[in-house]
């Protein structure tokens, strides 16, 4: 009955265990992690727009995660998005002219800010905007353009049938590449 008992109160620590190591996983994978310190020192940077980009999202360098984005906020009279960064205090040598861009992981994945260091002597510190930034590339904004640009180039008149060059006799008037030169 004591054997029992011992491996009954065994296997619920292990089973314990294994769920608190479940939870700190899953926390790591979804970037929540609450062991986190704030620590690291705040700079902002100013976008025309952010897209789908989230705080905690990652800030990164030379494809190095250096910091998370810690706000996101509206300035009411400029209406651009102002987002705060956290970045690591272990890199506190960003140049001051540094470039700020939102970049999409994948196709459809996550947005993340990137940093593209400057040149300049002097580096980023607590309190420091970066001024340089690249807004978002919002995919329904591009598909958008490009039909748009498509609609405006078929709506345009095409040439005469007799107008241009004339067919060699017999021929079909396809050039010799065999592509029509507009695509």
């Amino acid at each position: 009955m004591v054997r029992m008992r011992t491996v009954e109160l065994t296997v619920g620590a292990f089973m314990a265990a294994g769920l608190v190591a479940l939870f700190f996983l899953a926390m790591q994978v979804s970037n929540l992690n609450m062991l986190s310190n704030a620590e690291g020192y705040q700079i902002t940077a100013r976008f025309d727009n952010i897209g789908g980009l989230k705080v905690k999202a990652p800030v990164t360098m030379a494809g190095v995660r250096i910091g998370r984005v810690t706000h996101i906020g509206l300035d009411s009279e400029s209406y651009e998005a102002v987002v705060t960064l956290t970045i690591d205090p272990q890199y506190n040598k960003i140049p001051s002219d540094t470039f700020a861009k939102i970049f999409t992981a994948g196709l459809l994945g996550e947005q993340y800010i990137g940093l593209d260091p400057g040149g300049s002597q002097t580096y980023l510190k607590q309190g420091d905007r970066i001024a340089l930034t690249q807004s978002a590339l919002v995919l329904e904004d591009i598909i958008g353009q490009f039909l748009f640009s498509k609609a405006q180039e078929a709506s345009k008149p095409s040439a005469a049938p007799g107008a241009g060059a004339a067919s060699p006799p017999g021929g079909s008037g396809i050039s010799k590449g065999g592509a029509d030169p507009a695509f």
